[in-house]
């Protein structure tokens, strides 16, 4: 990339409210690494500290599922990497959006169950929410008990927007845009 390529895309960053970018493979320390960047710029922008908990709280858990998913399914470098992106909308609102390469069936089931969440409201996502944590998990499980994304969902302000867009026929990038 040349010096006029990074310019460009500069000020695209600029004009888009992007505060931070990353793309590449994701480890636990890069995760511990930008998410202490983004908290001292959160810091710096003088956001509401109930708003940069969110904020943080959002991109931890995006994140780690994305680490977690890339690991799970054995992926490695390319296939294992994370597409992060924080920025500002014109509203002021943060836009937290993360993607990375899934299977198709999973990331179809990753959509649908994103869709039901989102159409939930405050109430009923603090009910599942409450709900999810007396369920016994089962001790070979893979996953999480579920509370992540009903997490994400209870922080977001509006509709969370995920999207799938195959790849091959049989993997896909999956992302998720929230609103906070």
């Amino acid at each position: 990339m040349n010096a006029n390529d990074l310019y460009a895309l500069r000020e695209r960053f600029n004009r888009s409210g992007t505060l931070l970018c990353f793309n590449g493979p994701i480890s636990r320390s890069l995760i511990e690494e930008l998410g202490n960047a983004l908290k001292n710029y959160l810091n710096v922008e003088a956001a509401r500290p109930a708003e940069a908990m969110d904020v943080f709280s959002v991109y931890i858990e995006m994140t780690q599922n994305i680490r977690s998913y890339a690991t799970h399914c054995g992926y490695t470098d390319g296939d294992a990497a994370a597409t992060v992106v924080i920025a500002r909308d014109e509203a002021g609102h943060y836009v937290v959006s993360a993607g990375n390469i899934v299977s198709l069936e999973d990331g179809a089931r990753l959509v649908e169950r994103i869709r039901t969440l989102s159409a939930m409201d405050k109430p009923q996502l603090k009910a599942l929410y409450k709900e999810q944590l007396r369920k016994p998990r089962a001790p070979d499980a893979v996953s999480g008990a579920g509370l992540g994304l009903i997490d994400i969902a209870r922080r977001a302000t509006s509709m969370l927007d995920p999207t799938l867009s195959a790849h091959d026929a049989t993997r896909g990038f999956f992302s998720l845009s929230v609103v906070i």
